[in-house]
């Protein structure tokens, strides 16, 4: 089990941090917030370590420049916000880093960029090389031209993947709380969850809530985001943005998440975590063991009820007597699936199916229950 000194010897580090710890009350970027983080990740480079950083606030910088009163809600809008916000983000953040004698590079990426393999691996050697050469990549998603449907949805998802895109060795999530609480900061009661050793342990705990009113995010992202990390072998610390220095060095603020599995494939990932699920599939006690245990594709004879309206292509969540267990790319729209329950192989081919195939196929299938 990992201990605040897996983070300290870290030597490739991925940190995020969000709108909310970014800007200031009336919405405006908090640039003395960018010079003290850029300080810090300046002496990490410093001290030998690899930096990349995810960073939210390109809307959030948009919004004065276009005269907006508030973070607007309809995508087109928030696309403009972030087409005018984020060259004023890197600008800002390339000042902040000079005066520490750093280079910082901008990358946008997109949900393509780590679902399709050339895309991935053409976004994996740039990152690598960036590093390589001393400079800072600051990452942020491409919300100019991402829809709602096709996107990482927020930048704390985006982190968990860039830090499996570059292999780093730990994830630090800032904030604008010193780490996850058992109910929401200020509430009677609650205190600071130190050390999270599975994730089974956090279903009492309280992370509603949206965050601020400039972030999209908040702590339930946050926790989904250490997950997919943590579930890839990457550990992961949440902590205060004022705490970036002393997490770093290993120090015992924030909540530290431990790994919970080892590294699985961008695809899986994508599958388990950010891909939009379109209906369910309720399974019967073989189908369940035979995913679970014996790690196999998913057959029509398996699947007890269909719920919802999908197309063959789209994810869906399956669902045994303990809840959601997989989620996965079905190859049969939701009638066909309906329609074809329950049958066996030699079901199919007596009524003249000879070509029935898994409803899902291991290889589009993510586990989201660690065994």
């Amino acid at each position: 089990m990992e201990d605040r000194h897996t983070i300290a010897d870290a030597q490739r580090v991925v940190v995020k941090i969000g709108s909310s710890s970014l800007t200031r009350p009336d919405g405006r970027l908090n640039l003395n917030r960018l010079d003290e983080i850029a300080g810090a990740v300046a002496r990490m480079t410093k001290r030998g370590k690899q930096v990349v950083l995810v960073s939210s606030g390109a809307v959030a910088a948009g919004i004065d420049p276009l005269g907006l009163p508030a973070r607007p809600r309809d995508l087109p809008t928030i696309q403009a916000c972030a087409a005018m916000g984020q060259g004023l983000l890197v600008a800002r953040w390339a000042a902040a880093f000079q005066s520490h004698f750093r280079h910082v590079a901008q990358v946008l990426l997109t949900v393509e960029d780590v679902m399709r393999r050339d895309h991935y691996a053409n976004a994996r050697q740039s990152l690598d090389r960036l590093l390589h050469f001393g400079v800072v990549p600051v990452v942020n998603e491409n919300d100019t031209v991402v829809t709602r449907e096709v996107r990482f949805g927020d930048n704390d998802r985006l982190a968990a993947y860039v830090s499996h895109l570059v292999s780093a060795d730990a994830l630090i999530l800032l904030t604008d709380v010193n780490g996850l609480y058992t109910a929401p900061p200020g509430t009677e009661g609650a205190h600071l969850i130190e050390d999270v050793t599975s994730f089974e342990d956090l279903r009492s705990v309280r992370t509603e809530g949206a965050g601020t009113g400039i972030g999209t995010g908040g702590m339930t992202t946050k926790v989904d985001a250490a997950a997919m990390a943590s579930a890839s072998g990457i550990p992961v610390v949440m902590c205060h943005a004022d705490d970036l220095a002393l997490a770093a060095a290993g120090k015992s603020v924030g909540t530290l998440f431990h790994t919970t599995g080892r590294r699985r494939p961008s695809r899986t990932l994508w599958i388990a975590h950010a891909a939009r699920s379109r209906g369910q599939l309720i399974l019967d006690d073989g189908a369940m063991e035979a995913i679970t245990k014996r790690k196999k594709s998913l057959l029509l004879a398996g699947v007890v009820a269909v719920r919802g309206d999908f197309a063959s292509g789209d994810v869906v969540e399956l669902i045994g007597s303990s809840g959601v267990v997989a989620r996965g790319i079905a190859s049969y729209d939701s009638d066909e699936i309906d329609r074809l329950k329950g049958l066996s192989m030699g079901d199919l081919r007596s009524q003249g199916i000879d070509d029935a195939r898994p409803v899902i196929h291991r290889d589009d299938m993510a586990e989201t229950r660690q065994p």
